[in-house]
């Protein structure tokens, strides 16, 4: 039913949390992960201002950082038997997050109700996860603490 899973990660709890539940849907049949890490570039331009690096670089870094924690769960879902993909992009979470689950012809969306965020909208439910249950093409499944 769930074949291949689009499961993005910010690596807070929340997602590591999520990342739980991607495991045990190998049991219901799900073959393939998509571990995806979006570098969210909207608040770089403020950060280069007070940075003493380009942003650039600061980019690389954060993506260096991003590939060894992916590299990791990568890891650990192989030894459980999923064929798995790692994706870093850049840009606004909700619309990469989309248009990734189109690319891969996801069948599922695993996601933590929160991220790192700590905007008010993001207090209840959570802006990414809101927004996708509301415009993703496939069932999201958003995991709360």
């Amino acid at each position: 039913m769930f074949k291949k899973i689009v499961y993005p990660t910010d690596f807070s709890t929340e997602a590591v949390r999520a990342l739980g539940f991607v495991r045990k849907l190998k049991d219901a049949g799900a073959k393939e992960i998509v571990l995806l890490h979006i570098i969210d570039r909207r608040g770089l331009s403020d950060l280069s201002r007070f940075a003493t690096k380009d942003i650039a670089d600061i980019v690389d870094e954060l993506e260096v950082k991003a590939r060894k924690e992916l590299q990791k769960i990568e890891k650990e879902l192989h030894e459980l038997g999923f064929k798995v993909t790692i994706r870093i992009e850049q840009g606004d979470p909700f619309k990469e997050i989309l248009r990734v689950e189109e690319e891969e012809d996801a069948s599922l969306i695993v996601i933590g109700a929160r991220g790192k965020a700590d905007t008010f909208p993001a207090v209840l439910l959570g802006s990414v996860s809101y927004n996708l249950v509301r415009k993703a093409s496939c069932p999201v499944l958003v995991v709360k603490r």
